[in-house]
Order: structure tokens, then C-alpha cells, then sequence
């Protein structure tokens, strides 16, 4: 490990100066100090990694880099020498670009002019050069290997192609460092080798990235470098291949990786679901397995391989074309989620906010949705039992809210998740499906959540966990089946599951 304490002065590698060195950087707001001395270089050639769980202070630290905010303390140094960025212009004309999660384009604007709003090449009488943006536009975009055509608008692209009109548009002002914030996070995995690639052609290029992810297999994957966040100061930096995730872990949360899948060893009992020759006549095939009590089935495969679809299915959002269902040894059939919901299966989606809440209402109302049968007098809601059947969920799965009456919406990630499962722990479920249950939610909450699912597991409850997300999936599973373009490629106990076997799995280099 090259450091676990705070950083405060960063030392360049030999011959090798950075292109980009942060020192000393405060950013107070009132009462609050977001971040506290905090130092970072970037390196031209190299990607570093930013790692921090919500609220660390990366987002305050990617502002400063693009202008929108002005450090209290500390000094910003570009090729050694010191510099200010007083507007976001200013950063952006000193070569520096971010590309966010959600990219920030205009749909109804067409591929051309987005890449070069703002800085549009003009003619002779100050018109703006519509031949020229085209001409190098596409020059830009086949840099990146691609065809897209730079006339046609914005909303006609996909995810992915939206990502590399982004990254043409920091080409265009010929950005020295690259900022990428959670790049990946609506890619499929094709999608996120094709921006890997570009973000090797940008080190060939000497450009200096700095990349912010929560899935460590990426930076693992992309990063020479890493620096590490927390609680507004930079606690540790290093090269990658010199740590471990153990290491990255422990500086980002202060504590072990054990404590971040807590996972408690559990009994497992008889098997409850039984799920047998199961079909659908476009998403997957012939899929068998079966779930036993105080189990947690981890379900793995890559993006399209199926598994939500599965999973959605056994919930009755979707219908099979043929197999079996058998539940605590009696045949069932799932025609709709309350049929579901009333033999004991229920599903968290992998979109919560959308699929899960009702984000303007209250906490104790999402809680009590789909219990209104105990909480209703003579047909008419009772507020008294619902709030009782929520305080219930609410402390057993310690929901951090200033009241249960406050809009789910203000809660945290992590809450909104709890929202999610308790309002299916209050339906007394003998099956829960956890789809991504961690998705969105940085590391610290990751560990409470992840650790009220072990407890679920420990009072008897089945739970079939689909997550993309190997450290998750190794962490927490007993067994561990892979799908693969629709159909079962193994199922592996957790003794020999490992992250190789897996990957081999999912993709079918066996």
C-alpha cells in the first residue's frame, strides 16, 4: 500500500511531472467543509481513478477542475505552473473537458452542433461554418472509430453514441485533461469495451484522465492510478497494480472488506422454490434451478443475458411459454404480480426510483402500499396502522429519515432501497428478488444494505440476488448461477466460485 494516510503533498514518479497537480485544496460552504487539503496530479498518458463513497467530496473537487467553483484554499498548477479557473470557459480553454453520467447535450440539436456549441467556426462574415462543423466533426467522431453521421440529431442515438459525441466535443477544443464521471453506468458491457478503447487511443494521445467509478473491475481495468476520498479529505493515492481492493476498500470506508459483505454463515434448509425447464419465448430458455431456505442464490451473467427478464417473469410481469413452478412442494402458476405477491414472491426492480417507489409520497405510504389489506378499516385507509406497520419496517431495517413522513424522494439511495424491501418484508414473503440491489449506492450504504440482506437470510427468508457487480456477487451468494444469452450457462457452489470462473461463465470462454 503506498499510503493510508491523508495526503498533503503530492511527489512526481521519477522523470515523469504531472500535467495537472490539485494542492492543498479547501471548499467551504456554510457549515459545511466539503473538502480539507486535499491534493490529486494527473498524469498525461494515465488515467487515475477518483474513489469515494457519496459525499466524499469528488463532485466538489470536479467543479473546482471545470470552473464552476473557486477553492477557498490551495493552488491548481497546469505544466508546473499555477493557474485559476474562474469560469467554466476559462477551465475549457485551458484544456480541460468533463464527460458526466448524464451527458450534457441537447437532443433536438443535431450531432455537429453539439460538438462544437459554443465554439462554432465562422466564415468570412461571422456566420457560422456549417460545411466546416460537419467536415470536422466527422473527422472527430472516425478518431473514434465511428460513422455517425454528424447532421443527424442528437435524439436519434443510442446511450453509447451520445458518450462519443461527448468525447468528440472535448476533442474539439483540443482538451488536455479528460474528466470522466461514472461513464459507464447505462453502458452494456460491448458498449463500455468500445469506450475503453477510446479512452486508451486518449492516453496514446497523451491526455490526462481522470476517471470516477464506483465498480472497481472497471478501474481496475482502465486506471494506472488511484486516489482515494473520504469525508472531504484525501486519505490515500497510489498505483493500482501495487494495491489491492482490500486496501481501496478500507481507505474509503475506514474499515475491513469483510465488513463490507458482511456476510453471516447461515443454515441453509429445504428447498422452497423450484423452478424447472422454465421458458420465454424471447428473453431466455430452459432455465432450472432450485432455492432453499436462508439462501441467497446470486444470479450473474452480462448485460442482455437474461436476468432481470427471469426475474420479472417469476414476479408475473412477463408470462413464460412453458415450465414449472413448485413452492414449498406445490405446483404453482404466476399469471400477474398480485398471484405473486399472494403465493409469497416478491421482486425489488433494478430501477427503483421508477419502478419501485412513489417518490412524492411519504415514507409510511410506499411502506404500506401493497399491504393495504391489514392497514384498511371497512374499506377505508387507516393512517394509525400504517404508520405503525412502517415504524415496524423501518427500525428493523434502520431507515435513516427525519420522519416517516417525509417524500421518499429526499432519501438517500441506500433508504430508498430499504423503502423498497421493506414494503415486501411487510407482505411476510417467503421468496424475495433482489435486482441490483446496490446499484446507484456508493460503498458505505452498499455495506448496510448488504448486511440487512444477510440478516433476511439468517431468519429464513429465500433471496435470489442478480447483480453485475462481481465483489457483490462472491461477497454475498451461497450459490452462484450464470446466464448467458438467455440460457443457464452453471450454477457454482461459493467454494468455487471465483471471479475468473464467473467471467469464463458469462462469457463463454470455458
Amino acid at each position: 500500500m503506498n499510503a493510508v494516510a491523508p495526503m498533503t503533498v503530492i511527489e512526481s514518479r521519477g522523470a515523469q511531472k504531472p500535467l495537472l497537480e490539485m494542492r492543498g485544496i479547501s471548499q467551504i460552504f456554510p457549515g459545511v467543509k466539503a473538502l480539507d487539503q486535499v491534493s490529486i496530479a494527473l498524469y498525461p498518458g494515465e488515467v487515475t481513478a477518483l474513489i469515494g463513497e457519496n459525499g466524499a467530496g469528488k463532485s466538489t473537487l470536479v467543479k473546482i477542475l471545470t470552473g464552476i467553483y473557486r477553492p477557498n484554499e490551495g493552488e491548481i498548477l497546469l505544466d508546473g505552473q499555477p493557474v485559476q479557473f474562474a469560469s467554466a470557459q476559462a477551465a475549457i480553454d485551458a484544456g480541460v473537458t468533463a464527460i458526466h453520467q448524464e451527458t450534457v447535450l441537447f437532443d433536438e440539436l443535431s450531432v455537429g452542433e453539439n460538438i462544437f456549441l459554443g465554439h462554432a467556426p465562422r466564415g468570412r462574415f461571422g456566420t457560422i461554418d456549417w460545411r466546416t462543423i460537419n467536415t470536422r466533426s466527422r473527422e472527430l467522431l472516425r478518431q473514434l472509430e465511428s460513422e455517425i453521421d454528424p447532421t443527424i440529431r442528437l435524439k436519434d442515438l443510442s446511450i453509447a453514441q451520445r458518450h462519443l459525441v461527448a468525447i468528440a466535443r472535448a476533442l474539439s477544443v483540443e482538451a488536455r485533461i479528460v474528466i470522466m464521471d461514472e461513464p459507464t453506468a447505462a453502458l452494456s458491457r460491448k458498449e463500455i469495451d468500445d469506450l475503453f478503447r477510446i479512452v486508451e487511443g486518449l492516453k496514446r494521445q497523451g491526455k490526462a484522465i481522470l476517471f470516477i467509478s464506483h465498480k472497481f473491475d472497471e478501474v481496475y481495468e482502465i486506471a494506472e492510478n488511484f486516489a482515494v476520498f473520504r469525508d472531504g479529505k484525501a486519505v490515500g493515492q497510489g498505483r493500482l497494480k501495487e494495491t489491492s481492493q482490500a486496501d481501496i476498500v478500507r481507505l474509503m470506508v475506514g474499515r475491513d472488506v469483510h465488513d463490507v459483505f458482511p456476510k453471516i454463515k447461515v443454515e441453509i434448509g429445504q428447498t422452497v422454490l423450484s423452478v424447472e425447464n422454465y421458458c420465454h419465448p424471447t428473453e431466455f430458455n430452459d432455465i432450472s434451478f432450485d432455492l432453499k431456505r436462508g439462501e441467497i442464490l446470486g444470479v450473474y451473467g452480462l448485460i442482455g443475458a437474461g436476468r432481470s427478464e427471469l426475474c420479472q417473469s417469476l414476479f408475473g410481469i412477463t408470462k413464460p411459454s412453458s415450465g414449472r413452478l413448485t413452492l414449498e412442494g406445490s405446483r404453482i402458476e404466476i399469471h400477474s404480480s398480485a398471484e405473486a405477491i399472494a403465493a409469497g414472491i416478491v421482486y425489488v426492480p433494478e430501477e427503483r426510483g421508477r419502478h419501485g417507489l412513489a417518490l412524492p409520497m411519504p415514507i409510511f405510504q410506499n411502506m404500506s402500499l401493497p399491504s393495504l389489506a391489514r392497514t384498511s378499516r371497512s374499506g377505508f385507509l387507516n393512517a394509525a396502522n400504517e404508520l405503525k406497520l412502517a415504524r415496524q419496517y423501518a427500525e428493523r431495517l434502520d431507515l435513516r429519515a427525519a420522519a416517516l413522513s417525509v417524500p421518499v424522494g429526499t432519501l438517500s439511495g441506500g433508504n430508498q432501497q430499504k423503502v423498497v424491501i421493506g414494503k415486501w418484508l411487510a407482505t411476510q414473503p417467503k421468496v424475495i428478488i433482489l435486482d441490483e440491489p446496490t446499484k446507484g449506492i456508493d460503498i458505505g450504504s452498499k455495506a448496510a444494505v448488504h448486511g440487512f440482506i444477510s440478516e433476511l437470510a439468517s431468519q429464513g427468508l429465500s433471496i435470489i440476488m442478480v447483480s453485475s457487480e462481481l465483489p457483490e456477487i462472491l461477497g454475498m451468494s451461497d450459490r452462484v448461477m450464470v446466464m448467458r444469452e438467455g440460457l443457464q450457462a452453471g450454477i457454482f457452489e461459493r467454494a468455487e466460485a471465483s471471479a475468473e470462473v464467473l467471467v469464463r461463465a458469462a462469457t463463454g470462454n470455458a
